[in-house]
């Protein structure tokens, strides 16, 4: 397979990335396409879409990783085990992601069609390989089950006023949002432990208690 784009954002580091897409809507990412696939022909009629599918690539996994056939998911508290096919881990055998992102519009620039997206769960810098509208006569199942373990209740996020006048304004909503989703593994709950998540160059530290997340520096 080709890479043949990569997506540029704030979350230069895997901790902190919301687990799934769409949780954090605030968050704008830019899709560059690879210069052999920058012909404006090849988004024709794309605007028609609100959603889009990203099928990607976890570069961050070793390629030589082994295969496993269970994996701990850190929604579990990490011991329990589940199949790594009954799961998101980012531990597959092809290293593929799938994300659904909202596009929020094509810009014509000198290096091609710039895809700007909402809701990516993406690192900065990650390849990929396609890019898909989504269907939602056909993608979208309202009654289909799910792990409901795997979910976790969002915080409640306190930035006290004299940090967040630190935080750029146009990057606040997407921090508060991607804190609010509680980036801790799930077996950490020690209410004295400071955290530290980097995300658009700010190192944030924070506390989270009785489902309150404090920031205490920036």
């Amino acid at each position: 397979m080709q890479t043949i784009a990569y997506i540029y954002n704030d979350y230069t580091e895997k901790f902190g990335i919301p687990r799934q897409s769409g949780l954090n809507p605030a968050l704008i990412s830019r899709i560059v396409m690879e210069p052999a696939y920058r012909a404006q022909e090849a988004f024709r009629g794309i605007e028609a879409y609100s959603h889009l599918w990203l099928i990607w690539e976890f570069s961050e996994v070793p390629a030589e990783a082994p295969f496993s056939p269970t994996v701990r998911p850190p929604r579990l508290g990490g011991n329990a085990r589940l199949g790594v096919f009954a799961t998101r881990s980012p531990f597959r055998p092809n290293r593929l992601g799938l994300s659904c992102v909202e596009l929020v519009r094509v810009e014509e620039t000198a290096e091609g069609p710039l895809l700007l997206v909402a809701g990516a769960d993406l690192m900065n810098g990650t390849p990929i390989y396609d890019i898909k509208p989504y269907l939602p006569y056909a993608d979208a199942v309202p009654d289909a089950r799910v792990n409901e373990a795997l979910s976790r209740p969002r915080l409640q996020v306190d930035i006290p006023a004299e940090l967040e006048a630190r935080i750029p304004e146009e990057k606040r909503e997407a921090l508060k949002e991607m804190l609010a989703l509680d980036p801790r593994p799930a077996y950490q709950e020690d209410p004295e432990r400071v955290y530290g998540v980097k995300f658009g160059g700010m190192d944030v530290q924070f506390r989270v208690a009785d489902g309150f997340l404090t920031v205490m520096g920036i």
